[in-house]
């Protein structure tokens, strides 16, 4: 019976996440979230610590210290204090006084590992956090990843953590995608770029979900994990945090995931960066972004941006980080496009006529939590013509994916993994030298850039990939007949509907 029941019941992440989030009672979702992920992020170093100070105990006799930091270090595994040991924590957890317990377990994990300096949230002996809900919110995390997953623990956690993450993402709604850019639009965004190997950048990483999928694209493909080095930057230090507690716990290397509250274009943390793969959902039509602090800046090779925009400021400083072979795959706003306002024309008209432009993807509405604003996939390249694909230098690839994606709510929508595998299989076509690649009318179009300019460099794929063609085989006088009857029927209905409701009127009136 017991068999049974579990192919029937949610997945481990659902379950937890729904008795989590019970737990919450009169706590904000934006300040929960940090409780929660805190936790699953104590429960994670503390299982690695643990598996390697039982290794470390069976080898005494050998000259091995479980107590000795750098015999942690040495396996990249945090060293956990005693009393910051979730083994500790969980005996404490029927306790008043939980939430200090827990707040100096993050005070001395920080205090044992520089890496982790003023990341780990001491949250937990807030007032607005009843002690009782707490304990049994450690007893929740604390059952993940037990018996014959304790082996892959890591693993477990990790998807937890990134699961939690979006349903704090959805629970605060527009907030929310202020440190959250959708699973699916991430995933095709690294499905299309393909990072196996080199160094991926993202100069506006929110809590690093373009890393994650990126390390996660090259262990699905058999790829070398190792073959992949990160750099990024953010602007809000608490999704910062997030990131650096999202790295961690896919045992990720984030020393190069820096922090300052001025941003990427007044305090460029990797000046020097020039990064083989760009992946970046940067905020949409920023209007304060400092522009008039740096009318003639550097990386302004294609067009001074306007300072009420930052749209193009983005899109250079992506390029100019690019190594002379490589590939940026970033979300903008759809009205960047089109847009002449400012000198913005002019910019896109640079961008296109260098051959920078490989791809544009229009994606459907609704996509993200944190706007209603349409948005678009730019895909761009140092190297068109010579580099490891075929010659695209005079053409652009347009994809219209409006049509794709199913509705999770009544405001949000998710592309599908057909959806992903459509859109990336199409630009993979197009751009390998053994592609099948073949336009097909209202979804892509592969466009030569002298087309592009007569339509004034105006980049919305719909101007360019056509409409569905219709079926061969319609038959307008069938079609005509068939929908003629349907209205017939629905006035015969009407007519019936409007005679029992006068009917039912009678009777109320009798009663009266």
């Amino acid at each position: 019976m017991a068999k049974q029941k579990t192919t029937t019941e949610e997945p481990l992440e659902k379950q937890l996440w729904k008795t989590a989030d019970k737990l919450r009672k009169n706590i904000d979702a934006a300040e929960y979230k940090h409780i929660v992920l805190g936790l699953i992020f104590l429960k994670y170093i503390s299982d690695a610590f643990e598996e390697k100070f039982n290794q470390l105990t069976l080898e005494i006799d050998q000259g091995a210290d479980p107590e000795d930091k750098d015999e942690y270090s040495a396996d990249n595994i945090f060293f956990v204090p005693q009393d910051a040991r979730w083994s500790y924590l969980q005996s404490k957890a029927k306790q008043p006084e939980i939430g200090k317990f827990v707040d100096d377990a993050m005070d001395a994990i920080e205090k044992e590992n520089n890496s982790l300096k003023g990341v780990l949230p001491k949250v937990f002996a807030r007032q607005n956090l009843d002690p009782t809900s707490l304990g049994e919110l450690i007893d929740l995390v604390g059952n993940i990843a037990l018996g014959d997953a304790k082996s892959r623990s890591a693993d477990v956690l990790g998807h937890v953590f990134e699961y939690f993450l979006g349903e704090f993402a959805l629970a605060e709604g527009k907030k929310g995608g202020q440190f959250y850019t959708p699973r699916s639009v991430v995933e095709l965004l690294v499905e299309m770029l393909e990072p196996y190997q080199g160094r991926v950048y993202d100069p506006c990483c929110g809590s690093g979900g373009m890393f994650v999928q990126s390390e996660k694209f090259v262990t699905d493909h058999q790829g070398r994990i190792n073959d992949i080095s990160i750099y990024g930057q953010e602007s809000n230090q608490t999704t910062w945090r997030l990131a650096k507690m999202n790295l961690a716990i896919r045992g990720i290397d984030s020393s190069q995931v820096k922090w300052n509250n001025e941003g990427s274009f007044l305090n460029d943390a990797h000046k020097d960066l020039k990064a083989d793969y760009i992946i970046a959902n940067p905020p949409f039509n920023v209007s304060d972004w400092g522009g008039d602090l740096m009318r003639t800046d550097g990386r302004w090779q294609y067009g001074t941006p306007p300072t009420g925009n930052a749209n193009f400021a983005w899109m250079q400083h992506f390029i100019y980080h690019l190594s002379p072979n490589g590939q940026a795959g970033v979300v903008l706003a759809k009205g960047a496009l089109t847009s002449k306002t400012s000198g913005e024309g002019e910019i896109r008209k640079a961008l296109v006529e260098n051959g920078l432009i490989d791809c544009i993807v229009n994606l459907p509405a609704k996509l993200f939590l944190n706007t209603q604003i349409p948005a678009a996939l730019w895909f761009m390249s140092r190297n068109r013509k010579n580099g490891n694909f075929r010659d695209r230098s005079k053409e652009i690839l347009f994809i219209d994916a409006r049509n794709l994606g199913y509705l999770i709510n009544r405001r949000t929508r998710e592309l599908s993994q057909e959806d992903i595998d459509k859109i990336a299989s199409t630009y993979h076509n197009w751009r390998n030298p053994d592609g099948n690649y073949e336009d097909i009318a209202g979804f892509c179009a592969a466009v030569p850039i002298s087309k592009v300019a007569e339509l004034d460099f105006v980049l919305t794929p719909g101007r360019y990939v056509g409409l569905p063609d219709e079926e061969d085989d319609f038959n307008f006088a069938e079609r005509f007949n068939s929908l003629k009857a349907e209205l017939e029927a629905q006035l015969k209905e009407e007519e019936e509907l409007n005679k029992i409701i006068a009917e039912n009127l009678l009777k109320i009136k009798i009663n009266e």
